[in-house]
C-alpha cells in the first residue's frame, strides 16, 4: 500500500469534503484568500499533486525518482538557448532541473525589484515544461553559488544587523524581493500547470559562527517559508543542508521543512591534482544518518558533486572536468544509488558563464564547472555520455525505489574482500534486488576478478554459473540486478549493468552493456532457448539451469543480439552504449511530456551518435530531432507499428529495415565553411579611459567620500571617513576615487590597504605622475603597499588617484562570519608629513551606482572606467574623433586605454558553431595587465594577464549576432612599468555541430546613447 504524507492525507480529506474548493483549483491566487482556514485547506488540496512516502516522491500520483541537475538561468542571458540545454538535460535521461535565483541581479537598489528581459523567469519556466523537464526552484534569499555576495546585492552591507538571522532590519530587506520572486514561482507551479514541483527555502542553512548562539534559528526559517508561503507557493518545501547535519529537518520544530535534503561534494575541489582521489573521500553513512534523521521522506542529495569551481591561478576546468570524470561518475553516483537516493541533483550539469561581473572573486569569468554539459554548450566529455546510462537505468528500474538498502560487506556477496556489496533487496512491492559493487578501497586503480554470491527468486546462486569469471577493473562500480521485470519477463540476474528496455509490439527489447575484455552472464526465467539473431556467436554460449536460461558472453566492439521467446536482448560494449539515445514519443503533440510511466511502451531506442533530442509520431511520420558533428549511420530500434516514414530533423530519410525491425539510414554531414574576421586586422579606435589623472580632470559631479560613519555592522573604519564602495552604492567592477589635499613639501611616501577580492589589483597616480601597481596574486584579497612620490611643492594642491579592480563581493554560507560584508575600496592610508583627515576624497564606480544607467544588462554588467561611465562598452560609441590605435599597439606606459571595433558575421545556417575569443601572450614572466572584454555592451570576460588561468572565452549566440554586426570593445588597464598589449587575440570555432536547433533570437542590445549626467 502506498504511504501518503501528512499533506496527503489532508488533500484527500480535503478533496472529500468539498468538491467546492477544487473549481476554485486552477489559476487561483493562495494569497488572495481572506479566509486563513479555507486557504489553508486549498493549500493543503493542492499539494496532492506532489507528495511523497519513505522511498520516493510522487508528482501527479506517479512514483519517481528524481535524477536532476543544476542549471542557472542568470549564466546564460539568451532566453532561445535555455531550449537546448533542457533538451540536452531530458536527453540524459534526467527529469528535473534545480535552479538558483541571483538576488542581486534584481533588486540592485533596496525596493526596486525588476525582472524583466534577460533576467525573466518565465521563458526558463516555459523551456522547462516545452523539453518535459520538472523544476526545483531554490531563489534564497542567500544561494552562495559561486556569484558576487552569494546573491546578496552589494547594498546589504549597510544593513546593521547580522545577515541571514532573526534581525529585524535584515528580515525586513528581503521581503521585497522575496514576495516578488515568490510569487512568480508560485506562477509556474504544478499545480497551475507549470514545471515547478519543489522549492527550497533558504541554502545551506548548516553553520554558525562569531557569536551567532541561536543556530539554527527556526523562526528564521520559519519567516522565509512564510514568505514564500503567503506569495503562494504550496508545493512541498526541501532542505540543502551542506552536509549531512540534520539542520531543520521535518519534525524539529520552527522552520522544519518537508523533505529534508543535503549537499556532498567529496572529491572537493583540488583540480590541480585531478588524478588523485582522497583516501577517505567516498561516503558511507548516509543511509544510516538518514534513518535517523528524516526517516518518513525520501533520500535526498540535494546537490551532489558533478564538478567544482576553479579560482583565480588555478588549474583549469579541463582538469576540473578530469578529476570529476565518468570513472568518479561510475563510483560516486553508483555509491549514492547504494543508499536509495531518490532524488539526486548534479551540481552543476551546465555551469555558464559568469557574464558581467555577476561571480564572487574566488572565480573567474568560466564557471565551465567541469560540468557534463560544457560552457559552450557541448557535451563530447565522456561523463555525459556515462552519466547518460545510468539515469536511463534508474528511468526503466521503477522497483529500485521500494528496495530496501542494506549494509555493505565484503564477504556476504563476494569471494573477495577486495570488493564491497551493498545490496538494495526486493521488498513487498517488488522482487527486484540491485546489488552496487566497488573496491574495497575505492580509489583502487587495478583490476580485480570475482564471483558473485546473490539471493534470488531460484535460491542463492554462485555467478557465474558457466564458468568463468566476472572483473571489475580500477576505479569502477556496477550494478548487478536480480529479479528485474521486463515487461512481464523476469530478468533472474544479470551481470552486466542495464541501459534500458521497452516493449515494441508483442517483442520487448532490452539492451546491456559491460566494460571492455568483460565476461558477463543473464538469466532468463522460463527461458528454453536462445539464438544469436545479430552479430557473431563467438563468445556466447546457453544453458538451461534449473528453470532459467543462463547466457554467457565476452563483451566485444561488436553489437550482437539474442534473442529468448519474446525477448531481444542488444549485448553491447561500454562505448557503443554511449551512442544510444532513449527518446519518448509523447501521447500527443510534439512535447515528450513528463511522465515515466509510459516510457517502455511509448519510447523508442536510436543509435545516432552525438545528440537525439526528441522524437515524436505525426501520422505515419517517425520524427527525430538530432545533432551531428560526423556522418552517422542512425538506427529506430523498437520503431511504433503505425510509423511508416523517417523524419530526421524535418527531412525525410531513406532507411532500410532488417531481420530484426530495425530501421537503418545515415545522415551525411559536411563541415560547413566558416568565416570568421581577424580580429588584428579590424579597424580599432581608441580612448584613453583613465582621463580622471589629467591635471585639468573635474571630479565635481563625483560622489563625496563623506561618511563619517559606516553601517557595516563588520568592518570598522580605519579612515577619518568611509571609504567601503557599497557605503555610496558602488558594488561592481571598477571603482576610482581621488583624494585633494594641499601639500605642504614633506610628504615623500603614500601607503594605502585596498581591498578589491581575490586576484584584484590596484593602480596609484598623484597628479599625471605614476606612482605604483598592486598586479594581484591569486590569493591576495586585500594589499599594503608604500610608494615613494615625487617632490612635492608645499602650498600646491594635488590629487592622489587610486584605481582598484573589484572582482566581485564574497560569499559565505556560515552565519556569522558575514564575509559578504567584506568591503571594497580602500581600507586605510597614511601621507607622512599630513593628517589622514587633510586628504579630501571623492570615489565613483558605475555610473549611478545603484540607480544603474543599463536596465537592459543590469546592474553589475558595468563598473567605474570612463569608458563603461559613458556607455561606449555598447554598440555603436562615437568613435569618430577616437584615436585610430589598436590593443596589439596597446599602451607604452601604465594606464587604462579602451578599444572598440566592430565586424560582420553571416555563419551558415543549421549549425551550432562555438565562438570562443582567446587570449594569448609569450612574455616571460607574464606582463602586469587585465583586460576587459564587451561584445555588444556585455561584459563577457575578465582577463589578467599575470594570473589566469582563463585565456579563452566562449561568447553564445545571442550575445553575438550570427548574422549581422557585432561590436567589440576591450580596456586594457597596464601596470607594469612599460605598459602593455595583446599578443595576440583571436576568434575562433570549435567543430560545428548539424543541429535541429533553430530560432535563436539574440539578447536586447541597446546601443549607445549620450548620458545625462555622465562625468
Amino acid at each position: 500500500m502506498k504511504l501518503l504524507s501528512s499533506w496527503a492525507v489532508v488533500a484527500l480529506a480535503a478533496q472529500a469534503a468539498g468538491a467546492a474548493l477544487s473549481h476554485q483549483f486552477d489559476g487561483f491566487s493562495i494569497r488572495e484568500h481572506a479566509d486563513p482556514a479555507k486557504r489553508a485547506l486549498l493549500q493543503q488540496y493542492m499539494r496532492i499533486k506532489v507528495t511523497w512516502d519513505e522511498h520516493s516522491l510522487f508528482v501527479n500520483g506517479e512514483r519517481l525518482m528524481v535524477f536532476s541537475g543544476e542549471v542557472h538561468p542568470y549564466r546564460l542571458p539568451v532566453a532561445s538557448l535555455y531550449i537546448d540545454i533542457f533538451e540536452k538535460v531530458k536527453a540524459l535521461g534526467f527529469n528535473c532541473v534545480s535552479f538558483y535565483v541571483d538576488w542581486a541581479l534584481l533588486e540592485g537598489k533596496p525596493g526596486h525589484y525588476t525582472a524583466e528581459g534577460i533576467f525573466d523567469l518565465e521563458p526558463f519556466f516555459n523551456a522547462a515544461k516545452e523539453a518535459g523537464i520538472y523544476l526545483l526552484a531554490r531563489p534564497g534569499p542567500y544561494i552562495n553559488a559561486e556569484v558576487s555576495g552569494g546573491g546578496f546585492p552589494g547594498w546589504l552591507q549597510r544593513v546593521n544587523g547580522t545577515l541571514r538571522t532573526s534581525n529585524e532590519a535584515y528580515l525586513k530587506s528581503t521581503d521585497n524581493y522575496m514576495a516578488n520572486v515568490a510569487a512568480t514561482i508560485a506562477k509556474a507551479q504544478i499545480t497551475n500547470g507549470g514545471p515547478i514541483i519543489l522549492f527550497q527555502p533558504e541554502n545551506e542553512y548548516s553553520g554558525a559562527c562569531c557569536g551567532v548562539n541561536n543556530f539554527p534559528d527556526g523562526s528564521y526559517m520559519q519567516y522565509v517559508e512564510d514568505q514564500a508561503r503567503n506569495a503562494g507557493v504550496v508545493v512541498p518545501f526541501i532542505s540543502n543542508d551542506a552536509s549531512a547535519g540534520g539542520h531543520n529537518a521535518p519534525g524539529t520544530g520552527a522552520g522544519a521543512v518537508d523533505i529534508y535534503g543535503h549537499d556532498s561534494y567529496p572529491l572537493g575541489f583540488a583540480c590541480a591534482h585531478p588524478s588523485t582521489w582522497p583516501s577517505n573521500g567516498l561516503p558511507t553513512t548516509f543511509h544510516t544518518s538518514h534513518e535517523k534523521q528524516s526517516p518518513t521522506t525520501p533520500y535526498s542529495l540535494v546537490e551532489f558533486q558533478g564538478g567544482s569551481f576553479d579560482p583565480w591561478g588555478g588549474a583549469g576546468f579541463a582538469n576540473c572536468a578530469a578529476l570529476l570524470n565518468h570513472e568518479f561518475e561510475r563510483v560516486f553516483y553508483k555509491n549514492d544509488f547504494s543508499f536509495g537516493v531518490a532524488f539526486l541533483n548534479l551540481y552543476m550539469i551546465f555551469g555558464g558563464t559568469n557574464w558581467g561581473n555577476l561571480g564572487h572573486p574566488g572565480g573567474y569569468t568560466s564557471y565551465d564547472y567541469g560540468s557534463a554539459i560544457t560552457e559552450s554548450r557541448n557535451i563530447t566529455r565522456e561523463k555525459y555520455s556515462e552519466l547518460k546510462l545510468l539515469a536511463n537505468f534508474a528511468k526503466v528500474s521503477p522497483a529500485y525505489l521500494v528496495a530496501n538498502p542494506g549494509t555493505r560487506s565484503n564477504s556476504a556477496y563476494t569471494n573477495t574482500v577486495n570488493l564491497g556489496v551493498t545490496p538494495l533487496l526486493g521488498s513487498n512491492s517488488s522482487a527486484s534486488s540491485f546489488f552496487v559493487v566497488r573496491h574495497a578501497d575505492y580509489t583502487s586503480q587495478v583490476s580485480v576478478t570475482y564471483e558473485l554470491y546473490l539471493p534470488t527468486s531460484a535460491g542463492k546462486l554462485t555467478i557465474p554459473q558457466l564458468g568463468g569469471n566476472l572483473t571489475l577493473s580500477g576505479r569502477d562500480s556496477k550494478i548487478h540486478i536480480t529479479d528485474y521485470d521486463v515487461a512481464g519477463t523476469n530478468i533472474l540476474y544479470s551481470t552486466a549493468e542495464i541501459f534500458t528496455w521497452k516493449k515494441a509490439g508483442n517483442e520487448k527489447i532490452l539492451v546491456l552493456y559491460g566494460g571492455s575484455g568483460e565476461h558477463h552472464e543473464l538469466a532468463v526465467s522460463g527461458g528454453s532457448n536462445s539464438s544469436v539473431v545479430e552479430g557473431s556467436s563467438s563468445g556466447i554460449s546457453a544453458k538451461t539451469v534449473g528453470n532459467a536460461l543462463v547466457v554467457a558472453w565476452d563483451v566485444s566492439t561488436s553489437r550482437r543480439i539474442v534473442q529468448i521467446g519474446d525477448l531481444k536482448i542488444l549485448l553491447l560494449d561500454r562505448n557503443s552504449a554511449y551512442n544510444y539515445w532513449v527518446p519518448q514519443l509523447p501521447t500527443k503533440g510534439k512535447a515528450p511530456g513528463y511522465s515515466n510511466q509510459e516510457t517502455t511502451a511509448s519510447s523508442i531506442i536510436v543509435k545516432a551518435g552525438y545528440l537525439v533530442r526528441s522524437a515524436y509520431l505525426d501520422g505515419s511520420n517517425l520524427h527525430i530531432q538530432a545533432d551531428f558533428n560526423a556522418t552517422t549511420p542512425v538506427e529506430v530500434i523498437g520503431a511504433p507499428s503505425g510509423a511508416k516514414n523517417l523524419v530526421i530533423n524535418g527531412k525525410k530519410t531513406q532507411y532500410k529495415v532488417d531481420t530484426n525491425g530495425i530501421w537503418a539510414a545515415s545522415v551525411n554531414y559536411v563541415a560547413p565553411k566558416v568565416q570568421l574576421p581577424s580580429l588584428k586586422d579590424l579597424k580599432w579606435k581608441s580612448i584613453d579611459t583613465l582621463p580622471e589623472v589629467k591635471n585639468s580632470y573635474d571630479d565635481s559631479a563625483w560622489t563625496s567620500a563623506d561618511h563619517d560613519y559606516t553601517n557595516n555592522s563588520v568592518n570598522a573604519l580605519k579612515t577619518p571617513t568611509s571609504l567601503f564602495s557599497s557605503d555610496y552604492g558602488f558594488h561592481t567592477g571598477a571603482l576610482l576615487y581621488r583624494g585633494h589635499f594641499t601639500a605642504n613639501g614633506k610628504e615623500t611616501t603614500f601607503s594605502v590597504q585596498t581591498q578589491g577580492g581575490t586576484a584584484y589589483g590596484h593602480s596609484v597616480w598623484i597628479n599625471e605622475t605614476y606612482v605604483g601597481s598592486w598586479a594581484g596574486i591569486s590569493v591576495g584579497s586585500k594589499y599594503n603597499a608604500t610608494y615613494t612620490l615625487p617632490t612635492l611643492q608645499s602650498g600646491k594642491t594635488y590629487v592622489i588617484t587610486v584605481v582598484v579592480d573589484n572582482m566581485g563581493l564574497d560569499e559565505d554560507w556560515t552565519v556569522g562570519s558575514e564575509l559578504m560584508k567584506d568591503p571594497r575600496g580602500i581600507l586605510q592610508y597614511s601621507l607622512p608629513g599630513q593628517e589622514a583627515s587633510a586628504i579630501s576624497w571623492k570615489l565613483t564606480g558605475n555610473l549611478g551606482g545603484e540607480d544603474y544607467r543599463d536596465t537592459v544588462r543590469g546592474p553589475l554588467n558595468e563598473g567605474g572606467l570612463y569608458a563603461e561611465r559613458q556607455g561606449f562598452h555598447q554598440p555603436q560609441p562615437p568613435t569618430q574623433k577616437w584615436d585610430s590605435s589598436s590593443p596589439f599597439t596597446g599602451l607604452t606606459k601604465p594606464g587604462i586605454s579602451f578599444y572598440s571595433t566592430s565586424f560582420n558575421l553571416d555563419l551558415p545556417s543549421a549549425y551550432d558553431i562555438p565562438l570562443y575569443f582567446n587570449f594569448g601572450n609569450s612574455t616571460s614572466p607574464p606582463a602586469a595587465y587585465r583586460v576587459q572584454l564587451f561584445v555588444n555592451g556585455y561584459q563577457y570576460g575578465k582577463y589578467v594577464n599575470n594570473i589566469g588561468p582563463q585565456t579563452s572565452f566562449p561568447v553564445p549566440e545571442g550575445i553575438l549576432n550570427y548574422h549581422g554586426t557585432n561590436w567589440l570593445a576591450l580596456s586594457l588597464w597596464a601596470q607594469g612599468d612599460n605598459g602593455a598589449k595583446l599578443d595576440s587575440f583571436e576568434l575562433i570555432n570549435t567543430t560545428p555541430v548539424l543541429t535541429s536547433l533553430s530560432d535563436i533570437k539574440s539578447a536586447a542590445q541597446p546601443k549607445y546613447q549620450t548620458r545625462k549626467g555622465a562625468y
